[in-house]
């Protein structure tokens, strides 16, 4: 079954319709009652330079779909400690400057 961001290649094997091929990017699969092994999804053609040039819902046999790419995993931060990186040099920045210590003052500016 494609899942939304799937880009998949829409041929005759997928419904006869499809004479000519299709790519499309899944936009959502369709939660409509359909004959069994069907379904309704809701995507956007492609052009020759992976552009969107048109939305479209398509009655489809998923089996006949080909996912030339899936959608995109989320990926972990590479350095889990990053953030908490960041977060030590932001508070080392606000953090108030250290008094200045008593029998040394501080130059008078003139």
């Amino acid at each position: 079954m494609p899942k939304p961001g799937d880009l998949v290649q829409v041929t005759r094997a997928a419904s006869v319709q499809f004479v000519e091929p299709i790519r499309c990017r899944v936009i959502r699969v369709l939660d409509w009652i359909t004959y069994d092994r069907w379904v309704w999804l809701d995507v956007y053609e492609l052009n020759e330079k992976g552009d969107a040039v048109a939305r479209r819902s398509i009655f489809v046999q998923p089996a006949g779909l080909r996912i030339h790419r899936a959608a995109p995993t989320p990926r972990r931060p590479a350095r889990p400690t990053a953030v908490a990186d960041v977060r030590q040099a932001i508070r080392a920045a606000r953090a108030p400057a250290a008094p200045t210590p008593p029998g040394n003052p501080r130059p008078a500016h003139g």
